[in-house]
């Protein structure tokens, strides 16, 4: 059990149980630091939020300085994307239709086998995602490249890592994806997933001691002049890596002073014929945390 359900009132009107094993949700907003606990909203007192996340007791310096501040009737708003100066990393081909899907759009190049050794390999695909300039909240405009033809978003759940390597929270995240130039040659993955307002996290960071269960739902939604022209689901269980081996491979010969975020894949492939067009609207759900909302522009 977390230290949240230990400090909990013990059967007279504490948090629901789903409360307190998921912790509590933290937003950054362009006025302020605001903890959602419990029903309650508390502004946090910090000169930054690096200063609040790169700890390795998050959800103890919370609790301390939630103590320290009285509820807000305020909901967040304007929000920011919840980084500070965090790196952005990536796993890829962590579901099989993830896999199935990288084979195809590279079968042309002569790639497609190298995705599928990946997906049985010991070793996982990680790359570099984002630095903080080019990541956008929800709410945000994500980019799509003028010289791609077919770009499409990835849903993922994504980790907060400690400075030491322990996962603290959890957020969601979007990584747009140029799956033609990527198919094109797989050595052009750099620049089919990194490049300003490829990357979008949000809406709150979930701070928990407890890991997601598998049974957790992510699901997309795409509308089009408000119609939907793409959905898919997928649950945490579909994905071949557990979210500490990934970490423990991300921290291999790596140091993140102020911790890190990694997205963990995607299991939500849209179909081939599918591509982002400007102005649509990309809304990303994982219960626990909330909706992502992003348009393309």
């Amino acid at each position: 059990m977390n230290r949240i359900a230990k400090l909990a009132p013990d059967g007279r009107g504490g948090p629901p149980l789903h409360e307190i094993l998921l912790g509590m949700k933290l937003y950054r907003t362009r006025t302020a630091i605001v903890a959602e606990h419990s029903g309650s909203l508390y502004e946090i007192q910090a000169m930054s939020w690096d200063e609040v996340v790169a700890r390795e007791d998050l959800i103890g310096e919370l609790l301390d300085r939630i103590k320290q501040s009285s509820p807000t009737n305020d909901p967040p708003q304007d929000f920011l994307p919840p980084i500070g100066s965090q790196e952005v990393w990536a796993a890829g081909v962590t579901y099989f239709r993830s896999r199935n899907a990288r084979i195809e759009e590279s079968k042309n190049a002569g790639g497609g086998d190298f995705y599928d050794r990946v997906y049985h390999a010991e070793r996982p695909e990680l790359f570099f995602k984002a630095t903080p300039h080019r990541v956008v909240g929800s709410g945000a405009k994500v980019a799509i490249r003028s010289d791609a033809r077919w770009s499409v978003p990835e849903p993922e759940l994504t980790l907060f890592i400690s400075p030491a390597g322990k996962i603290t929270g959890y957020t969601i995240g979007n990584d747009m994806s140029s799956r033609d130039v990527e198919g094109e040659n797989p050595l052009y993955l750099p620049q089919a997933k990194i490049y300003d307002r490829s990357c979008a996290l949000g809406p709150c960071l979930l701070v928990s001691e407890e890991p997601l269960p598998l049974s957790t739902q992510l699901s997309m939604e795409i509308r089009r002049a408000g119609k939907t022209v793409c959905s898919g689901e997928t649950t945490l269980k579909e994905m071949k890596r557990k979210p500490e081996e990934l970490a423990k491979y991300l921290y291999r010969h790596n140091t993140f002073p102020q911790g890190c975020f990694l997205l963990t894949g995607t299991g939500i492939v849209p179909p081939d014929s599918f591509t982002l067009q400007e102005a649509d609207e990309i809304r990303i759900t994982i219960p626990p945390i909330g909706t992502l909302i992003n348009t393309v522009g």
